[in-house]
């Protein structure tokens, strides 16, 4: 099984997290956002999106997108879940990541910053800006919506711990300030001292260019 990732991919993150959570042996293949590799010719026949992460299984087949990818995961290898058991709890925890997942996340992609910036006109201090205000907005709903007892939905990690800790790692890598999100922070704290959710961490990827 091999990973097409970028170390600070939040997406690519996401998925590293439940590989090795679930213990899913994998290899990694570095696909490089600053030299624009996804947008090569041998990219996009793996990926036409011209995104991280994708996933090859052993038969060759691409699985593409990061939640998708998770699901897929989750059905091939159940132990341990990343969606609750109970209903109500995994709604919420589902409702969490697809805030980051869908609404967030989507807005820091170096394209469309990229977009807001050189096509739209707007300088960087203001693109910064813009990028800040959307992100801390999902932040407060999560904030609320979190239980925040040990992580954010429970004693046990899930899918809205696997999109959380790195939505907050890009929030810092890009000096966003979620210092007034206490339950936020806690929670992180607890997840990345996880050996799951440390293995994952950009820093201890193959590469970090």
């Amino acid at each position: 099984m091999k990973l097409y990732s970028f170390p600070t991919s939040s997406a690519s993150y996401r998925v590293r997290i439940v590989l090795h959570l679930k213990r899913v042996p994998f290899e990694t293949a570095t696909v490089s956002l600053p030299d624009k590799e996804q947008r090569q010719a041998a990219y996009l026949k793996i990926n036409p999106q011209h995104r991280v992460p994708s996933l090859e299984l052993d038969d060759g087949t691409i699985l593409t997108q990061s939640l998708a990818i998770i699901d897929y995961l989750e059905q091939m290898h159940p132990e341990p879940p990343v969606y609750p058991s109970d209903p109500v709890t995994r709604a919420r925890s589902l409702a969490v990541a697809l805030i980051i997942a869908s609404e967030i996340q989507p807005l820091n992609n170096s394209s469309v910053t990229e977009y807001v910036r050189d096509t739209c006109g707007m300088d960087q201090a203001g693109t910064d800006r813009w990028m800040a205000d959307f992100m801390r907005a999902g932040f407060a709903a999560i904030e609320q919506l979190i239980d925040g007892s040990h992580y954010a939905f429970g004693l046990e990690p899930s899918i809205a711990d696997v999109c959380l800790v790195p939505q907050v790692f890009n929030a810092h890598r890009h000096k966003v300030d979620i210092s007034d999100f206490p339950k936020i922070n806690a929670v992180t704290d607890v997840a990345t001292a996880h050996p799951a959710f440390a293995k994952a961490h950009p820093s201890v990827q193959p590469s970090t260019a």
